[in-house]
């Protein structure tokens, strides 16, 4: 497995943690790694995945700088391609897959989490939330969709439009996580929720979570993310000056 994702067994659950300190910034490498890691569980008859990322920073999102580095916009689709073949990943999964979020999880976080069936947090001043207004992006229909369908038309509207990134209570009093925990002990919740889904039998359980999550699956379908209309909008001017603002932000 790749170094850039982490691997413990802990009998039919696999947990799978991010590793590229300090804030797992979702570089194309990353991202395929990721997949990569989903598709090995799957061959390798897992019973179910935690998806971890910390300490502090379950996943920053994106990699802006790297993103504004690329020479043109065949490399920039490529990145963006490969983010979404991790996130499609998750949401495709065969088997139940948690979200073990011990720590911020703005933007691409945010989305990896949405497509996990179950979201632990770290209880505290984390924040978790699709902030891409601020950053002069535009969340494409099929991310709102993973929003909406996670929190309720209303809601996801508030926190799209505004960009707006919630601290760990709000996030579970609003649904867009499940549980919150210790930080020391979000993974250990994690693999209790699969456990239990573990506990019933298999083969019903296994296909009613796949009818009941066909929506997600469309949410991420081409036709609906619109892939070359955002990359095309990638050089507009308030897009740049919000991306370079964040990375001047980073930098400091």
């Amino acid at each position: 497995m790749s170094q850039l994702i982490e691997v413990q067994d802990h009998g039919p659950i696999r947990e799978l943690t991010l590793a590229r300190p300090p804030a797992n910034a979702l570089d194309p490498a990353l991202c395929l790694a990721l997949r990569d890691a989903i598709g090995t569980a799957a061959a390798d008859g897992v019973g179910g995945v935690v998806l971890a990322g910390g300490p502090k920073v379950f996943s920053g999102g994106l990699d802006v700088p790297h993103l504004l580095s690329l020479p043109d916009t065949a490399s920039l689709r490529d990145a963006w391609d490969a983010f979404f073949a991790g996130a499609r990943a998750l949401a495709g999964a065969p088997m139940p897959v948690v979200a073990a979020i011990a720590g911020h999880a703005p933007a691409g976080g945010c989305v990896l989490a949405l497509c996990c069936d179950y979201r632990v947090m770290a209880s505290g001043a984390f924040r978790i939330g699709l902030n891409e207004t601020q950053v002069g992006l535009v969340a494409p229909d099929g991310i709102q969709r993973l929003m909406r369908r996670t929190i309720g038309a209303r809601q996801a509207e508030r926190l799209l439009v505004g960009g707006l990134l919630v601290d760990a209570d709000e996030a579970l009093r609003l649904g867009l996580v499940d549980e919150l925990a210790g930080i020391d002990e979000v993974p250990l919740r994690a693999r209790v929720w699969l456990e239990s889904l573990l506990a019933l039998p298999r083969a019903p359980m296994l296909e009613t979570r796949a009818i009941a999550r066909a929506d997600l699956l469309e949410a991420l379908s081409e036709q609906n993310i619109e892939l070359d209309r955002f990359v095309d909008a990638w050089n507009a001017p308030d897009t740049q000056a919000g991306l370079r603002a964040l990375v001047a932000r980073l930098g400091r």
